[in-house]
């Protein structure tokens, strides 16, 4: 393709043959990172983002570099910074775990209306930080009121978009060029958490099982023990590049790494 593909929300980085990592910018609509494999003959997606807006340019990335309509759209958990983009890709298939399916359809709903109620809130906040920065520009204080304008934007039109389709412990996709692997192995950082593998380029996407250059996050759903154990099976996994849920693109390096650091939860922020 000629020329950059450029997003407010994300930077594109291609790390295979195919494949293509889109890391979260501070104070975009993203939040969490996702991705895109060109598999020959069908395209799988992975994760969509905080907001519909930063989906619509993962989306336009992923027909620009394919030349093909998204196939399958991949919710590797149910946390909002990686499925409140779905409404984008209704021409798609979406596809998450039975459980990741089942908490985005009970617990999204009334939190999404509750923000939806809060619009105007969130609005005056968010003109009182601009006052803030006007007295004294600050960059964190910048990203926080460039995030927060983007969740006020996305709001009116929000829609939670369910999975058509679930699967329980493994899905397997085959392409003319390449093949993935979804699978998960139950809950750690989430109540269930999947993960994509694309063998022939040894291309592991994590979702938030993996944190790279910054600390993970635990939630009250949130497993340490089987969280780390997970991590031990995955270093055994064949793959090079490991695309994080959060921070920049790691190796399996940083598998290890994130298990020795974290492995305790003592550096982990306890958030709702």
């Amino acid at each position: 393709m000629n020329g950059e593909f450029y997003s407010k929300h994300f930077d594109l980085e291609r790390v295979g043959d195919g494949v293509f990592a889109a890391i979260a910018k501070e104070g975009g609509g993203a939040v969490g990172n996702a991705g895109f494999v060109d598999l020959g003959g069908l395209t799988i997606v992975f994760d969509t983002f905080n907001t519909p807006q930063a989906a619509e340019d993962l989306k336009r990335a992923a027909e620009r570099e394919t030349a093909r309509p998204v196939t399958w759209v991949v919710n590797s958990h149910f946390h909002g910074d990686h499925i409140r983009g779905n409404q984008v890709f209704k021409g798609s298939t979406i596809i998450s775990s039975q459980i990741t399916f089942e908490k985005m359809r009970d617990i999204h709903p009334a939190r999404i209306e509750q923000q939806k109620r809060g619009i105007t809130e969130l609005t005056q906040y968010i003109q009182t930080l601009i006052e803030q920065l006007d007295r004294n520009h600050d960059h964190e204080l910048a990203n926080k009121i460039s995030f927060l304008s983007e969740v006020e934007a996305s709001l009116p039109s929000l829609e939670l978009t369910l999975p058509q389709q679930t699967f329980e412990d493994e899905k397997v996709f085959i392409g003319t060029k390449r093949s993935a692997k979804l699978f998960t192995l139950g809950g750690g950082h989430s109540y269930c958490d999947a993960m994509l593998l694309i063998p022939e380029e040894k291309v592991l996407f994590l979702g938030d099982l993996l944190f790279v250059q910054t600390s993970p996050t635990y939630f009250e759903e949130s497993n340490p023990q089987q969280w780390m154990e997970i991590l031990e099976i995955v270093e055994n996994l064949d793959f090079t590049i490991a695309v994080p849920g959060h921070g920049p693109v790691g190796t399996k390096n940083d598998v290890w790494s994130m298990k020795t650091m974290h492995g305790d939860g003592s550096r982990v922020s306890i958030e709702r």
